[in-house]
């Protein structure tokens, strides 16, 4: 059964951002056009109230008007002074009527003298007051203001008709929408310069970017952290003004580095030992340098970051010298293991011939002697190193260091009182390769000019403490060495050397012990390593 994966359609970012963009603008627009088109309404019906009365009011106190009211001929005599402030203040309709509500002006001749059915009619009549109304009229809905026709009656007024001035309400929309219509023009070319600055916009994004989406950024930015935390090698990004932009765990882990802000500060103030001003100036890589860090050595590599001939700042990535000491120690132990049983093959190839050659001349009294001597030997070493030594990881050890010595003709003794059980969990394999075998090497490397050349080996596990005791009968170490013999590179075999005693103090001190070194009041020195249990 196949399974079809369907990739999911990323959004270029151009297209986010016009589009949010397009969105905002348009989504502004609306509303500052609905929030100015609701105002415009609301303050051009007050107006047109306002303007209604006001007119109807200019128009009732006309003299013309009160001395023609009740006249037939008021229409024809009126008519043109209507018309005049109709088109002056842009007015739908004037209307008067008399108090029995005979329409005696009216925009449509037919209307003239007929019987206004208006209810608005009664609060200018009765009460004499002014006031606006909103009524439905076959073309739409009008504003209307209404004022009464007063006129002095001697000693009193009395009201003999009513004005009223309409507008209609279309009329404010289409002065509104022709408002809204330039505002909507303009907006239009505030949406196309908006775009063009969008476009401008994700070009520069892009060249920020390096030509990268958002996810691909993102996708990037996982695979980075992934592949940070996955190498064991330690990493530091540093700017070009040498201040650090990143720092991957293994890189913490080596150095000790436990604080979370180091992300921003001067590679000098965090680590004032390494030194990249070359790098940054020159944009030179260096490769393979040796910088001492906390008391162990690292092996950094400086590869400067060069964008447009530019320096832009350096990556470094290190490992531990140490570490790879201990690799290639443990290494190294395998290899002489399988020389040392070369060797006692070897070994035991010239005890048989000899064997052989003894029978052939019927020396049978020597032979028997020569394997009961083997024999005995071979035993006394057997129960010692198998049956009170029960780590097989020493075992192993010191199987490699016997055929070793037998090879250097060296009298590598194990001491019968030797006895320890399975080493705990905490003292790993590389650890006691490394201690064992520095010590035993070492011992190895200072006889090796003597003419009796002998080394003896002790461990011992009785008690809290795991005991292990190397002596040779070497020249001993020279009195104004002995404070520094364990110090890195601190040797008198040469050159490149010195590492070995390092790295069995760095292990045992990491294992919570001590390490001891003394002449032996005769001849030779005695290396003692206490390890504790637990």
């Amino acid at each position: 059964m196949k399974v079809k994966y369907i990739e999911q359609k990323k959004i270029p970012l151009q297209t986010k951002i016009l589009g949010l963009i397009s969105t905002l603008i348009l989504f502004i627009v609306f509303l500052l056009a609905s929030i100015f088109a609701y105002l415009q309404y609301v303050d051009a019906r007050t107006q047109v109230k306002q303007l209604a009365l006001q007119s109807a009011m200019t128009i009732s106190l006309m003299p013309e008007l009160k001395e023609s009211i009740g006249k037939s001929d008021l229409d024809l005599r009126f008519r043109p002074i209507a018309d005049q402030v109709i088109d002056q203040v842009n007015a739908e309709n004037i209307i008067i009527e008399d108090r029995e509500k005979i329409i005696y002006s009216h925009r449509s001749p037919r209307q003239v003298g007929q019987k206004s059915f208006d209810h608005t009619n009664n609060y200018g009549l009765i009460f004499g007051g002014s006031n606006n109304f909103e009524l439905e009229r076959e073309s739409g809905s009008v504003l209307i203001g209404k004022v009464p026709i007063i006129a002095d009656n001697g000693e009193y007024t009395r009201v003999i008709g009513t004005v009223a001035v309409e507008y209609a309400e279309k009329e404010i929309f289409q002065n509104i929408y022709k408002r809204i219509k330039s505002i909507l023009i303009a907006s239009l070319i505030v949406l196309i310069l908006g775009i063009i600055g969008g476009v401008f916009l994700t070009k520069s994004i892009r060249k920020d970017t390096m030509g990268l989406e958002p996810h691909e950024i993102s996708s990037l930015y996982r695979e980075r952290s992934a592949i940070l935390l996955s190498v064991m090698e330690g990493i530091i990004a540093i700017d070009q003004n040498g201040f650090l932009t990143l720092i991957n765990h293994s890189a913490r882990s080596m150095l000790n580095l436990k604080d979370e802000s180091l992300i921003g500060q001067h590679i000098q103030f965090v680590l004032p030992a390494i030194t990249i001003d070359g790098v940054l100036q020159k944009g030179k890589p260096i490769h393979n340098v040796e910088i001492l860090i906390n008391d162990k050595v690292y092996i950094f590599n400086f590869i400067p970051i060069i964008e447009n001939e530019k320096i832009m700042g350096v990556v470094s990535s290190f490992r531990d010298k140490t570490e790879l000491k201990k690799l290639i120690d443990t290494i190294t132990e395998v290899r002489e293991y399988s020389e040392g049983l070369r060797a006692q093959t070897h070994e035991y190839s010239n005890k048989l011939y000899l064997l052989s050659g003894l029978i052939q001349l019927e020396r049978y009294q020597d032979a028997f002697e020569f394997i009961q001597k083997e024999s005995a030997n071979h035993q006394h070493q057997n129960r010692i190193l198998f049956n009170q030594i029960q780590d097989i990881n020493v075992q192993a050890i010191l199987l490699g260091k016997l055929g070793n010595a037998s090879e250097k003709k060296i009298a590598f003794e194990i001491d019968p009182d030797s006895y320890v059980d399975v080493l705990p969990s905490h003292i790993e394999i590389t650890d006691i390769i490394t201690i064992i075998g520095n010590l035993i090497d070492n011992a190895f490397d200072a006889v090796a000019d003597r003419k009796e050349r002998r080394v003896s080996f002790s461990i011992t596990g009785i008690g809290n403490d795991i005991i292990i005791e190397v002596a040779d009968n070497g020249k001993g170490i020279a009195e104004d060495m002995l404070d520094f013999i364990f110090d890195l590179r601190s040797s008198s075999k040469g050159k490149n050397r010195g590492y070995g005693l390092f790295n069995v103090k760095q292990i045992v001190e990491s294992l919570g012990g001590t390490v001891e070194v003394k002449n032996d009041k005769n001849v030779g020195a005695i290396f003692t390593v206490f390890l504790p249990k637990k």
